[in-house]
């Protein structure tokens, strides 16, 4: 355990005294691997299926597929742009199983 724990104190040191603004563990650029949508600057980590490698993607334009909410942090599709909303399914089943896809539209156009 003692092992563990200095080898991830080193590894937080050399990452905080790497002078990339970039950064290795946060602040990824769109199509670096990642594993949660936190280390993305987009703040979407994608991945295509449930076993392919997930990378940093854009946020879904208007009238784009997207994920309303995400319980993992990795997205099948990328929540919205700011100031649109994700028109979804809300449930509970859809954030367990990541089935709550929906399309992108302008927030502030009611809906008809």
């Amino acid at each position: 355990m003692e092992k563990i724990l200095v080898l991830l104190l080193v590894t937080l040191a050399v990452a905080y005294v790497v002078p990339d603004p970039r950064g290795i563990i946060m602040n990824l650029e769109e199509g670096e691997l990642c594993m949660n949508s936190a280390q993305c600057k987009s703040k979407c980590c994608h991945r295509t299926s449930g076993l392919s490698l997930a990378r940093c993607a854009p946020k879904a334009s208007e009238n784009s597929e997207c994920s309303a909410t995400t319980l993992y942090g990795v997205y099948y599709k990328c929540p919205c742009e700011r100031g649109l909303k994700c028109e979804a399914d809300k449930s509970i089943v859809g954030s367990i199983t990541n089935t709550n896809f929906g399309v992108c539209q302008d927030a502030g156009r009611s809906k008809e």
